[in-house]
């Protein structure tokens, strides 16, 4: 018997803060909210990042398509070399495979929903250049 997927709500504070802080993939937090490996859900991953004044998630690619949500604050992405400013409301599809990466050039914290059509966030193998 397959097992069936669950609701669940949570916050980020309920979840552990992961961070990455080098110069591989920049300076960036994030809390995992939804993953079939710490939730009884399936088909969908998401999460809120942070990424405080001069922080940065490096260009980099992943075969999952992605979506960003805006949630505070203003920052720039950079999508196959085209760059954009984006704030609070905006939100951003990304192509699976496009090379992206956003960067917080203010002097307040940015904070993005993300999402990704797999189960699992472990599914989501990040490439960087630099790897």
């Amino acid at each position: 018997m397959t097992k069936r997927s669950q609701a669940v709500i949570t916050t980020a504070e309920e979840r552990p803060r992961d961070e990455w802080n080098d110069p591989i993939h920049g300076r960036v937090s994030w809390h995992t909210l939804f993953s079939s490996d710490i939730t009884p859900t399936d088909s969908m991953s998401a999460g809120v990042a942070e990424l405080v004044s001069g922080g940065e998630l490096r260009p980099h690619r992943h075969e999952q398509p992605e979506i960003y949500f805006i949630l505070e604050g203003t920052g720039i992405v950079q999508i196959d070399g085209h760059e954009t400013v984006v704030k609070a409301g905006t939100a951003v599809f990304i192509p699976g495979n496009a090379e992206h990466g956003i960067r917080n050039d203010s002097d307040a914290n940015l904070k993005l929903f993300y999402a990704f059509p797999t189960g699992s966030f472990a599914d989501v193998v990040y490439r960087f250049p630099d790897n």
